[in-house]
């Protein structure tokens, strides 16, 4: 991407610094329980591990509970995994449910859970192998370094700094920031007056990186899609010949920015 390293380098947090997936599992399926109250939601356990597999469908939060919802009545996993829109409305519709309810319950169940017990919430949250230690070389050197989440920035700061990494708060920009992450990144290239190819962004849902492309004073960025996140070998393999977005392994992460 013609730069041989960043002046700011930005990072998506679930899925590209940490794995949230245990955590994701447990919230869903306390939700679970309170939209489908039947005989249904008993032993919600033995569907974890295809919940992890099929976690790179979802693309925003509230779908969690539905992608349960869709393995517990029997749904195959290529189907979810190859037809995850409509089996989502299907679900919606049959059960008369929707977006809006679903959300809140959600939002509920972890603001209730985050209350009572935040330690145990947060000891769900694991580390991808050798991040932590990268992220302090970054910390370390002259680039800027910044979070960009759609996780409470709270929460990353205290999960980074029981790490022993300490970001200072004005560098995590998580859900409070209420935007898309288009226009942070907007905001941060007029903040540091620099070209875009010295921006570059880590993350692992495509539609977001897509997003970005779009946008015409944004798409020179250094765009990378991490493959250790939460997308599917099928997406990985879409951008094989895409200009704009690089595939990251997380060897290509650990190492110096050459290799990107």
């Amino acid at each position: 991407m013609g730069q041989v390293s960043p002046k700011i380098l930005a990072l998506d947090f679930d899925g590209v610094i940490c794995d949230g997936l245990l955590e994701y599992f447990q919230t869903t399926q306390r939700t679970y329980h309170t939209i489908w109250q039947d005989e249904t939601n008993s032993n919600l356990e033995k569907f974890a591990d295809q919940f992890y597999r099929l976690r790179p469908v979802i693309e925003t939060g509230w779908e969690m509970p539905v992608l349960l919802r869709a393995l517990v009545l029997g749904i195959s996993e290529p189907r979810i995994l190859n037809h995850w829109a409509e089996v989502l409305a299907e679900i919606i519709s049959c059960d008369r449910v929707d977006k809006k309810f679903i959300m809140q319950q959600l939002d509920h169940v972890r603001d209730e859970w985050i209350n009572q017990d935040l330690d145990s919430w947060l000891g769900l949250h694991r580390f991808y192998p050798g991040v932590i230690k990268r992220l302090q070389q970054i910390l370390n050197s002259e680039i800027k370094l910044y979070i960009i989440s759609t996780k409470e920035g709270r929460f990353i700061e205290r999960l980074l700094h029981e790490q022993g990494l300490l970001i200072d708060s004005q560098f995590i920009l998580g859900k409070e920031v209420k935007q898309p992450k288009y226009e942070t990144l907007h905001q941060l290239l007029n903040r540091y007056k620099i070209e875009p190819e010295q921006l570059w962004f880590v993350e692992d849902l495509l539609k977001t990186l897509q997003l970005i492309v779009k946008q015409t004073d944004l798409n020179s960025m250094g765009l990378y899609l991490a493959d250790w996140g939460y997308n599917t070998q099928a997406i990985r393999d879409s951008i094989k010949n895409n200009s704009q977005i690089k595939l990251l392994s997380l060897n290509q992460f650990q190492s110096d920015f050459s290799f990107w």
